[in-house]
C-alpha cells in the first residue's frame, strides 16, 4: 500500500470484484443502471491495469539493473508518453459508455419503464456504496506520500464510483419508498431516470481526463513550466552576457521534457568542455530537483540555426 503499482492492483482486484457482482446482480433484477456500474467499474478495472502496466514499465526503465538496460536501449525516449494514451482512451471509454448508457435510457422512458426488485438492489449499492467511500479514502491518503497522477486519476475515479454508488442508492429508497402509494407511477421510471442523472453527472470527468491527455500527446506546451525555465534562461543570459536563448518545454504524463540552447557570442575565448558542464550542473539546480522523470538538454552554440 505504499507503493503506486501497490495501489492499482489493490484498486483493479476490488474494482473487478464490485463490478462482476453488480453486472450480475443487475442482470438477474432487471436494472440497467446496476449494470452500467458494472460495466463501468470493468472499463475502469481494464484502464487501471493498462496504468499499472505503464507505471511498472516507467519504473522499470529507470532502474540500473539488467532489465532496465534492455529497457533504455530497446526504448530510449522512454515511456512516459504511454501515460496520456492511457488516460486519453480511459475517459473516450468511459464517455462512450455514458452515452450509450443514456440512449438507452431514454428508450426504457419512452417504452414506460420496469419493474423493479427494490430489495436486492438497495442492498447491493448499499454496500457497495461502503466499499466505494472506503477506497476512495485510501487510496487518495496513499497518495498522499506516492504523488502519482495515475494513484490520483484512481482517487478520483474511486470518489465517482461512490457518488454513482450514493445516487443509485437514494434512488432505489425513492423508488421502494414511493410504491403502492399516489406516486406509485413513478416506480417503473426510477431505474433509467437515475441512470440518466448519474451518467450526466459523470460524462465532464473523464472529458477533463481526455482534454489534459490530449494537451499532452499534442505536446501543448505548459504555461506554468514554460514561465519557470524561462525566467532561469533569462537570468543565465543576463549573468553570461550570452546573446540569447530558445526554450522547448513539454510536459508528457509525469515525465518533463525540457531542451535548452544558449547562443553564445562569437570569437569568445575558448573554455575546457569542464566549465560548460559546471554551467549546465548550475541551469539543472536552478530549473528544480532532478528526477528520472526530468528529460533536460541544454546546448551552448554560436550559431542561431541550431537554436532554432
Amino acid at each position: 500500500m505504499k507503493t503506486e503499482q501497490g495501489i492499482l492492483r489493490l484498486s483493479v482486484v476490488v474494482t473487478i470484484v464490485l463490478a462482476m457482482a453488480g453486472a450480475g446482480i443487475g442482470i438477474v433484477v432487471g436494472s440497467s443502471a446496476i449494470v452500467f456500474d458494472g460495466v463501468y467499474g470493468l472499463i475502469d478495472a481494464a484502464m487501471t491495469g493498462m496504468a499499472l502496466l505503464v507505471a511498472r514499465l516507467i519504473a522499470a526503465s529507470n532502474t540500473a539493473d539488467a532489465a532496465g538496460g534492455i529497457y533504455s536501449r530497446r526504448f530510449t525516449m522512454g515511456f512516459w508518453h504511454l501515460e496520456p494514451l492511457v488516460l486519453g482512451v480511459n475517459g473516450t471509454l468511459l464517455i462512450g459508455a455514458s452515452v450509450y448508457a443514456i440512449i438507452n435510457a431514454v428508450g426504457a422512458i419512452l417504452s414506460g419503464g420496469h419493474a423493479l426488485a427494490f430489495g436486492p438492489v438497495m442492498a447491493f449499492t448499499g454496500a457497495s456504496l461502503l466499499v466505494d467511500m472506503g477506497m476512495a479514502v485510501l487510496v487518495r491518503r496513499a497518495n498522499r506520500s506516492i504523488g502519482s497522477a495515475f494513484v490520483a486519476l484512481d482517487a478520483r475515479a474511486w470518489a465517482m464510483t461512490s457518488a454513482l454508488s450514493g445516487a443509485l442508492f437514494l434512488s432505489f429508497i425513492i423508488g421502494f419508498a414511493v410504491q403502492g402509494g399516489p406516486y406509485g407511477w413513478i416506480a417503473p421510471y426510477v431505474d433509467p431516470i437515475a441512470l440518466i442523472l448519474v451518467c450526466v453527472v459523470i460524462i465532464p470527468g473523464p472529458f477533463a481526463t481526455v482534454r489534459k491527455a490530449l494537451s499532452e500527446i499534442l505536446l501543448v506546451t505548459p504555461r506554468d513550466l514554460w514561465t519557470q525555465v524561462e525566467e532561469v534562461a533569462g537570468k543565465v543570459v543576463e549573468q553570461h552576457g550570452f546573446v540569447g536563448h530558445r526554450a522547448f518545454v513539454a510536459r508528457v504524463g509525469r515525465g518533463i521534457q525540457i531542451e535548452l540552447a544558449f547562443i553564445v557570442p562569437e570569437h569568445w575565448p575558448a573554455r575546457r568542455l569542464e566549465e560548460w558542464d559546471l554551467l549546465r550542473d548550475a541551469i539543472g539546480d536552478a530549473l528544480g530537483k532532478d528526477s528520472p522523470d526530468r528529460w533536460l538538454t541544454i546546448v551552448f552554440t554560436t550559431d542561431p540555426e541550431w537554436a532554432y
